[in-house]
């Protein structure tokens, strides 16, 4: 088929093919980067916290509504713990000062050496006794677990912050090339520092976590900067992390709770959750977001394809009579099929480079304003494609109806 004629009858209307392709163009720009932008938010929300199998995890948050002394706190604590093991369906438990993801926590800024003079992080910090990594999943990938002999003690109602601050510290590998980039697996046996440079407290590396991501699960790789501190500081409320047998988490934290509330004593405040529950909350906002991206993309399509159609439409019912002609000089009807469909692609086409480059510009200022990463190629093949079948279709029934048009219409006065 002779392409010239068709290029011909696109430029002596050009109006309305233009504005056709101007709608691809904006279309695949804006599709290509919408959809980059829902995997980034669905990736990062499906991304692991560090806890192994958190369906089944609960956690109770417990303060008491009188003051007690950090004696009496520690014993509390410890009676609360005895009395969770014994709940049936608790596989384990043990205590912590937050966990991933809950969106409230505490964090502490940190240096490599004496020399920085800013931090290099401010990573969560974890207060947790042993027993912390066995029962919630967190994998230890070099170095040594925390040990009894690696707890510090802390009375903050006596004691400053950094009097009696733990030497020894699990951090998560993210954090460890953060501080110490290219020491890969030499991370075990390194100090860094806590705090600024008037007042602070040097703690040495003896593990390393694969990850363990904090309250707050940051984006990036800043979300996963975690300190773990083998520590007893006591307050008036604590938190505790229990596991619990597959499929049973709801109903052992619900006797849990019971079994807590009962042997108090005296008021207590208690609070159950679940890390299912704080994963959800934490990406509820991200999830949302990707759905209404997903949203404007099918509406953005859909309103490509019917301009399309409309465009087809017309074309077909502008030249039903010169249709009649070409069929009554012998043109099949797959030869007037073909021209619309070809027709249709360079239509499609134009758009589409068009929009590549829309689409590049587009995700550059995406870079520069809200700090994206670069568009993968993919996405743009990927939409282009998609914008092509998407053109065929749409064209495909009026150059159906065009392609059936009778030879006798060459006979009828316009």
């Amino acid at each position: 088929m002779e392409i010239r004629p068709i290029v011909s009858s696109l430029l002596r209307t050009r109006t309305a093919p233009l504005l056709v392709a101007i709608q691809v163009a904006l279309s695949l720009a804006v599709l290509a980067n919408a959809l980059f932008i829902v995997h980034l938010r669905l990736e990062a929300a499906d991304r692991p916290s560090g806890f192994a199998d958190e369906a089944t995890l609960g956690y109770l948050n417990r303060s008491f509504a009188d003051e007690a002394s950090h004696g009496e706190m520690l014993a509390d604590r410890e009676r609360e713990i005895a009395l969770l093991r014994r709940v049936p369906g608790v596989v384990s438990a043990v205590w912590a000062s937050q966990t991933p993801m809950s969106r409230s926590g505490s964090s502490s800024s940190v240096r490599a050496n004496e020399q920085q003079e800013h931090e290099v992080a401010t990573p969560a910090i974890y207060l947790v006794p042993p027993g912390f990594l066995q029962t919630t999943g967190v994998k230890l990938v070099a170095g040594r677990d925390i040990t009894e002999a690696d707890m510090a003690e802390t009375d903050p109602n006596t004691q400053g912050y950094f009097d009696n601050f733990p030497r020894s510290v699990l951090v998560t590998k993210a954090l460890g090339e953060r501080l110490f980039p290219g020491e890969g697996s030499r991370l075990v046996g390194r100090d860094f520092i806590f705090g600024g440079n008037r007042k602070g407290a040097t703690v040495r590396i003896i593990g390393v976590v694969e990850r363990l991501q904090g309250p707050q699960a940051q984006d990036g790789v800043e979300g996963e900067y975690s300190v773990i501190l083998p520590w007893r500081m006591t307050g008036n409320r604590m938190r505790y992390i229990v596991r619990t047998e597959p499929g049973q988490r709801d109903k052992v934290m619900l006797a849990a709770e019971q079994a807590v509330r009962k042997a108090a004593g005296r008021p207590i405040r208690l609070q159950v959750r679940s890390v299912t529950e704080d994963r959800y909350n934490r990406y509820r906002n991200e999830k949302a977001m990707a759905s209404m991206l997903i949203a404007v993309a099918a509406l953005l399509l859909l309103v490509t394809a019917s301009g399309i159609v409309g465009l087809a439409s017309l074309r077909v019912m502008q030249r039903r009579k010169q249709i009649g002609v070409r069929r009554a000089l012998g043109a099949r009807r797959v030869d007037i099929l073909r021209y619309f469909l070809v027709e249709n692609v360079l239509i499609t086409s134009t758009g589409i480079v068009v929009g590549l480059v829309l689409g590049l510009a587009l995700n550059q200022l995406l870079e520069t304003k809200l700090g994206l990463p670069k568009l993968p190629a993919a996405y743009l093949a990927g939409g282009a494609v998609a914008l092509w079948l998407l053109g065929l279709a749409a064209v495909w029934g009026p150059a159906a109806r065009a392609a059936a048009t009778p030879p006798a219409i060459a006979t009828r006065t316009a």
